[in-house]
């Protein structure tokens, strides 16, 4: 019972609309009991998570699966939550927004492959009305803009996409996923990373990736706490720089779609220099951002500029 009630309040997005759910459900349970024992429940959870951490530093963490993955990854990545004081009544006091930052641990089935077996882009990245929404969502675009600030999700339908390539039949099956999520500081959140992969025995794992975007502080979890697992740039983040980089450019809509489908090609197969070398020639015709001006969201210096300083950051 206190597990359906915990996770009612975990995922619903208030405890008075879980006691609802709860109620429905035969369970006569007011929303402040809800939250008392969400509180109560989700302190000793994260207790528990933060000693692992002292007891992975210590060397005394036990491994608690039976055999070792073949293969690994983990991924991280942070977001944006809207938190309000503690401890201070009813209603909202001191809101603000924070960082949350989520690691996914998963094990996989991977076929060994003498050659890449999906050297192009997966079709989801090359289709038009996709990748405008992806972009939309992860970049946080409204749904519309000012004419004099019009977003390239405005713009006309790009043309058809080009035909897609066949399915991979051997993609990598994803086997058990499972997650640790923190508010802490990266410093504090990377033993969290460690001892939920020890556990899992991941280190021991014949082939291990690390998955994270741009910022810096993932990069330091990798070097500090994975540093013989595959460093990836999550292409997700990179779509996004590239798509708005190439509206960017100007032009007609067709010559941004090609330049951004070969900007893509050209970092999912690795030769991401060249990309660096052509967003160089365009920072060069558009002009570099002032360091003192305040340019406007969409203007095509601060969008150009920020593909360049992304893609070079992660070309490692």
């Amino acid at each position: 019972m206190l597990q359906i009630i915990v996770e009612a309040a975990g995922r619903l997005p208030s405890f008075a609309d879980a006691a609802f759910a709860l109620h429905l459900a035969g369970v006569d349970i007011s929303p402040r009991h809800v939250g008392r024992l969400a509180h109560e429940i989700g302190g000793e959870m994260a207790q528990k998570r933060d000693d692992k951490a002292v007891a992975h530093r210590r060397r005394q963490l036990p491994v608690r699966v039976a055999a070792a993955p073949e293969v690994v990854a983990v991924e991280v990545d942070g977001g944006r939550l809207r938190t309000r004081a503690a401890v201070s009544g009813p209603g909202v006091h001191q809101p603000q927004n924070k960082e949350d930052k989520v690691a996914c641990l998963v094990s996989l089935h991977s076929d060994r492959h003498a050659q890449d077996p999906q050297p192009e882009p997966p079709p989801s990245f090359t289709e038009p009305r996709r990748v405008q929404r992806v972009v939309r969502q992860m970049k946080g675009l409204p749904g519309e803009h000012p004419a004099e600030a019009a977003g390239p999700e405005e713009a006309p339908a790009p043309p058809r996409p080009e035909p897609k390539a066949p399915p991979v039949t051997a993609a990598p099956q994803r086997l058990v996923g499972t997650c640790v999520a923190s508010m802490h500081d990266s410093r504090s959140f990377g033993p969290l990373v460690a001892a939920a992969a020890q556990e899992r025995d991941f280190y021991q794992a014949k082939r291990r990736a690390f998955l994270g975007d741009g910022q810096a502080y993932n990069w330091s979890i990798q070097k500090g706490y994975f540093p013989d697992f595959e460093p990836l740039v999550d292409l997700l983040h990179v779509l996004c720089y590239l798509y708005l980089a190439a509206w960017a450019t100007g032009g007609e809509e067709a010559q941004r779609w090609s330049l951004y489908l070969a900007w893509l090609r050209a970092c999912w197969q690795g030769r991401v220099g060249e990309v660096i070398e052509e967003l160089r020639v365009w920072e060069g015709r558009l002009g570099k951002p002032p360091p003192e001006e305040e340019l406007k969201e969409y203007d095509p210096r601060r969008l150009v500029g920020a593909a360049l300083s992304y893609t070079s950051r992660g070309q490692e």
